[in-house]
């Protein structure tokens, strides 16, 4: 069903009424559900990889995947943008302006990864050896990059599809996309890299046409189910641009911060040669398939408190914030847990030794833990883009890559790899901390507001979003009246 909008009333938006802990069970699982499908294909791949026994290659797909990761998080910190506005929006009470911001968000969203991804291909070499890449690892993972990189903008499609479904609350069909995408890749993948001998060539070939079909299935959910997209404005797009980048722009600040620590990460675990560089892949793609419930928090949260600031229901964000958190401490105990018991498994699957296996030990035993404070941060971050604070996730994003990574990597270099991953967990564990105890006071500030009818709206670093001509922009940011019609229409039920 279409966002739907008659004699002036308007749908009631999902997340403003109902158990807030069972909205944020339902968004986190059916996220976390695509979101480990496609992390599981990319361990999977790195598995088979592994079996052809050259750790140069395992080194490449570690090294290559950080300059993925740079390309996903402009992605990410994007959607994130698009998600916050037109979820607030929806709760608002504004369907047409809804559409409208929607369909000027794959407009920009396509412009921006076109620009980023093929400009790539310009640097993918001197990228690589800043990276520690060397010899056979570098040219390999340069040859990847240089079939992936162009096709950004169809994972960039994709991924704003998907936010636009999580910001109706269809949950269900924001994860079938990023499923059916992980599918295709892992049916490919032992075709390419072993039926037609195709190494690390075919796991390259197989991402670009799992990327055709993210982006495919997307927009058929986006513009044939739900009708999300409105004529596309010219003259607004400039007025859209802005209220996305409002948060949108700090939000991939915020994100890129991320693979910056990593970079230096990986760099620093290059000096002890390709068995610690594999391990550390390993770890980097063992980790969102664990903690795939904590890492969809980050797109799970945004949506549920954005429609209820939009509605104006303060104390239902406060409380929706605690029950993220308590959720996120629940799903990394269980993790943590399973990591510590299957470790052995994990080292022999992976054909791991040397370094390798000591790294991925020492993560499955105790650096796993340091994701409760990671978590953390991902729910703190949500609730900072979409409560109309995005600069503060920019703040401790870029606080945890440098401060909370640079200086403890490097002193932890000087006692090994694993030194440099101990150091990046204390780091990270420091700033997560502070994060959710600014997030946690914001909350109840805001709550404060609720009880009077004339309270003002909340103090927002950044507008919310531009109405249509006959609108005000800040308008948004207060609370509207909802005439609630029927059931609602703008989602498929979880």
């Amino acid at each position: 069903m279409p966002i739907t909008e008659t004699a002036g009333a308007v749908e009631r938006p999902r997340f403003v009424s109902g158990s807030l802990l069972r909205h944020v069970c339902v968004m986190a699982g059916t996220g976390a559900i695509g979101l480990i499908a496609v992390f599981a294909v990319d361990l999977i791949n790195l598995f088979y990889i592994s079996l052809l026994g050259e750790k140069e290659t395992a080194a490449a797909v570690g090294f290559a995947g950080v300059v993925g990761f740079f390309h996903a998080s402009l992605c990410i910190g994007l959607t994130i943008g698009i998600a916050a506005v037109v979820s607030r929006t929806v709760g608002a009470g504004r369907a047409v302006d809804a559409r409208r911001i929607a369909t000027s968000s794959l407009v920009l969203m396509t412009a921006a990864s076109v620009v980023v991804g093929s400009g790539t291909a310009f640097f993918l070499h001197p990228a690589l050896h800043a990276l520690g890449a060397e010899g056979e690892t570098a040219r390999l993972a340069q040859r990847y990059l240089a079939v992936t990189v162009h096709t950004l903008p169809l994972l960039g499609l994709g991924m704003a599809c998907s936010a636009l479904l999580r910001s109706i609350g269809d949950a269900r069909r924001s994860m079938t996309v990023t499923l059916a995408a992980a599918f295709v890749t892992a049916v490919l993948d032992p075709i390419l890299i072993f039926g037609f001998g195709l190494g690390l060539d075919g796991v390259a070939i197989s991402a670009v046409v799992s990327r055709f079909v993210l982006a495919g299935i997307g927009l058929h959910g986006v513009m044939v189910k739900h009708r999300m997209l409105g004529r596309f404005e010219a003259a607004q797009l400039a007025r859209d641009a802005r209220a996305l980048a409002s948060v949108a722009g700090p939000a991939v600040l915020t994100n890129l911060a991320t693979p910056v620590g990593a970079a230096f990460v990986t760099h620093a675990i290059a000096q002890f040669g390709p068995s610690a560089v594999a391990g550390a892949a390993t770890i980097d793609r063992l980790s969102p398939v664990a903690f795939g419930l904590v890492y969809a928090l980050s797109g799970a949260v945004g949506p549920i408190l954005a429609q209820n600031l939009g509605a104006g229901q303060y104390r239902r964000v406060q409380e929706g914030l605690r029950d993220s958190l308590l959720f996120m401490v629940a799903s990394v105990a269980v993790a943590w847990l399973v990591l510590a018991l299957g470790q052995g498994v994990l080292i022999r699957a992976f054909s791991a030794e040397g370094q390798a296996a000591e790294l991925i030990a020492l993560f499955c035993t105790w650096l796993a833990a340091s994701f409760f404070f990671s978590g953390g941060l991902f729910v703190a971050n949500a609730s900072f883009n979409n409560l109309g604070h995005p600069l503060l996730s920019t703040f401790f994003n870029w606080g945890r890559a440098t401060l909370g990574t640079i200086p403890f990597a490097w002193w932890g270099s000087h006692h090994g790899a694993a030194g440099v991953l101990i150091g990046q967990a204390v780091g990270s564990s420091i700033f997560g901390l502070l994060a959710v105890v600014v997030a946690f006071r914001l909350a109840a500030k805001l709550a404060q507001q609720e009880p009077s009818m004339k309270a003002p709206a909340p103090v927002l670093d950044a507008p919310v979003a531009p109405t249509s001509a006959h609108g005000d922009a800040a308008a948004l940011a207060t609370p509207q009246p909802v005439a609630v019609t029927g059931p609602v229409a703008s989602a498929g039920a979880p």
